[in-house]
């Protein structure tokens, strides 16, 4: 049986590592959070004091970067860097920014692509991200585009991160945010932007459950996969 690829975009705040890890579960496909990976080179430019935007520095960081990809039993996705686990490290505030700069680089890019893309070929796959339809996947089955308005992505963002004791607050979080769709949309590498022939789903006015559900509904009707039993 052919593997079925599904890419998910959109910004920073729009709900899609959460809502892609609920979809990949009921589908049975294994999730892949390409921003994760943009985060770890993020984090350690971050803690070897190079600067997110010294291109030249962060290259130099590149053959030393050792990224995995593991799940524990629950079959949550883990982020190991060099040995250690990092999947709550790379979700401070500042590692955000961090990976919104290194993820303009065109060599961190070409660094990451090919591990994107083994997972595509080794797996049925639901991949979300900034680039996914339009760099990573260009082939995909199904192309989605999740979004929504800047204050409600914000809040979410906020109360995720109080939820893990992180000590923000909301304007932090939204400047951050605001930062974060400019340096991502105005890139001159793989700038986030919708896919011609992506599906956009706004989840501005709708809860998780609502939004579950229409993502589900837009890959059920694109494909032929099943709810797994």
């Amino acid at each position: 049986m052919k593997n079925i690829s599904v890419a998910l975009d959109g910004p920073a705040g729009a709900g899609k590592s959460t809502l892609a890890k609920k979809t990949a579960e009921h589908f049975g496909l294994i999730y892949v959070d390409t921003g994760a990976l943009y985060r770890c080179v993020g984090l350690f430019a971050f803690r070897n004091n190079v600067p997110s935007k010294d291109k030249e520095r962060v290259c130099v960081l590149l053959p030393n970067i050792v990224i995995e990809m593991k799940y524990d039993e629950s079959g949550i996705q883990r982020m190991v860097m060099c040995g250690e686990d990092v999947t709550d490290a790379i979700r401070l505030p500042e590692i955000s920014t961090y990976a919104s700069d290194v993820s303009s680089i065109p060599e961190v890019r070409e660094f990451l692509l090919a591990t994107q893309r083994d997972m595509a070929v080794k797996y049925s796959v639901l991949m979300d991200g900034r680039d996914i339809g339009t760099v990573v996947l260009p082939n995909a089955d199904v192309k989605i585009f999740i979004t929504a308005e800047v204050d409600t992505r914000a809040k979410r963002r906020y109360l995720e991160l109080i939820n893990r004791g992180v000590s923000t607050t909301f304007e932090e979080v939204k400047a951050d945010m605001v930062i974060r769709d400019r340096n991502d949309t105005e890139r001159e590498i793989a700038p986030l932007k919708v896919a011609d022939d992506a599906v956009i789903l706004d989840t501005t006015n709708l809860d998780f459950n609502e939004s579950f559900a229409a993502l589900c509904k837009i890959i059920a009707d694109t494909t032929n996969i099943s709810p797994v039993k």
